[in-house]
């Protein structure tokens, strides 16, 4: 069976994390979602998503493929459902959700409707990522259906004497990882070490909570659960509720809470994001779907940030703010709560962030990673310049 996982309707939902990678590629949990379905089908995906972003996530096809939506979190029962289907049947949960077809390489070619074939109904439970508050909301669950998986039959590297546990039996360890002098806490959810990560002396954390392979949590780090720090990533002061996506700095003091922050990203030192309005009212997101401001049925959120974006120290974030793809956001006061893509500048006003400038920052901010920003990374961004260009002049 050929798997390929595909971005729905949801993706102008999840803008602008996914201005630069499919759906299924968010992370949430400990894992990213393609990661999770990968490992739970035991076999590679790929990916049918924006034309421009084929280029760095091609589509492979074959005689027969298991379309699966890739905003949905796998589990056993669901993959064992989606096995079960044959050429032509879709499964479906209630009349909106399309969770995966099998289709034969000529109708995917053809791109032929499934809708023609045979629908089943799925009576287990589905978790969808609708919105990008979805991916804090409900990151504990994730976390702790990603330990189960990850740690199930195996067995917890050594945890230092030199650390304070609470359930240490709810705490994983990876191989390469040093924690030394922590607090760590797991009665409220698991706690999860990567490998060759490190948590210095003085971090004090409360599960749910994933450290990816080799991110750092930096001296006397405050780390309230469900959060996810993602690979190569470094994170210091207050975190409350929030995903780091990876290869991102929080590396000094501030506040982040019920917040998403893409890759590539830095936040200056002694940057706030507020994540509860004074008026304790339900808070409101931008949202590039609907182009306006819509509610969030949520009393805490705080800041969704896309890849590359950047902010200077003391930053004051609102409660609810959306910022674009490769920001750079600097200024004392607080900061508007729809910052769009390759916006330069704060509270006194923006200029469009020119592409050879941050073109020239990230090839230097890849250099570090050993990486390269190559011209399809360069060719995903162009696009992502051109498709918000309205956003600027709004």
């Amino acid at each position: 069976m050929n798997y390929i996982l595909y971005d729905s309707s949801t993706r102008n939902h999840l803008l602008p994390l996914v201005f630069t990678r499919p759906v299924a590629d968010i992370r949430i949990g400990i894992l990213t979602i393609r990661e999770k379905w990968e490992l739970m089908l035991k076999a590679k995906t790929s990916t049918l998503t924006e034309g421009y972003l084929s280029a760095k996530f091609p589509l492979m096809e074959a005689e027969e493929n298991l379309l699966i939506n890739g905003s949905i979190l796998p589990t056993k029962e669901l993959v064992d459902a989606m096995h079960n289907l044959k050429v032509g049947q879709s499964l479906v949960k209630g009349d909106e959700t399309l969770l995966a077809s099998c289709l034969s390489g000529e109708s995917l070619r053809s791109s032929e409707s499934s809708e023609e074939g045979e629908n089943i109904e799925y009576t287990g439970e589905v978790t969808k990522i609708y919105h990008a508050w979805d991916i804090f909301s409900k990151n504990g669950k994730a976390i702790i259906d990603d330990f189960a998986l990850l740690t199930k039959g195996r067995k917890s590297a050594p945890i230092s004497p030199t650390n304070r546990c609470v359930n240490p039996e709810n705490i994983f360890i990876e191989e390469g990882a040093k924690v030394e002098f922590a607090i760590l806490n797991a009665s409220y959810g698991p706690i999860y070490i990567g490998k060759d990560a490190e948590v210095m002396e003085g971090a004090k954390v409360r599960g749910p909570f994933a450290l990816c392979d080799h991110a750092v949590l930096k001296m006397d780090a405050k780390i309230y659960g469900p959060t996810t720090i993602g690979p190569y990533s470094k994170v210091g002061g207050e975190v409350n509720n929030s995903v780091i996506f990876g290869y991102s700095n929080k590396a000094h003091d501030g506040f982040l809470g019920h917040s998403v922050i893409g890759e590539w990203c830095n936040i200056g030192a002694d940057t706030n994001t507020s994540n509860l309005k004074n008026s304790y009212e339900e808070v409101k997101l931008w949202n590039y779907a609907e182009e306006c401001f819509v509610n969030t049925g949520l009393q805490f959120c705080g800041t969704i940030m896309g890849d590359h974006s950047k902010c200077g120290i003391n930053t004051m974030f609102n409660t609810g703010t959306v910022v674009g793809v490769s920001a750079n956001i600097f200024g004392s006061g607080f900061q508007r709560n729809f910052i769009p893509s390759f916006s330069w500048g704060g509270t006194q006003g923006f200029i469009d962030y020119e592409l050879k400038k941050a073109f020239k920052t990230i090839e230097k901010v890849y250099e570090r990673r050993n990486k390269v920003f190559d011209k399809t990374e360069q060719a995903i961004l162009t696009e992502v310049f051109n498709q918000t260009f309205k956003n600027r002049r709004a």
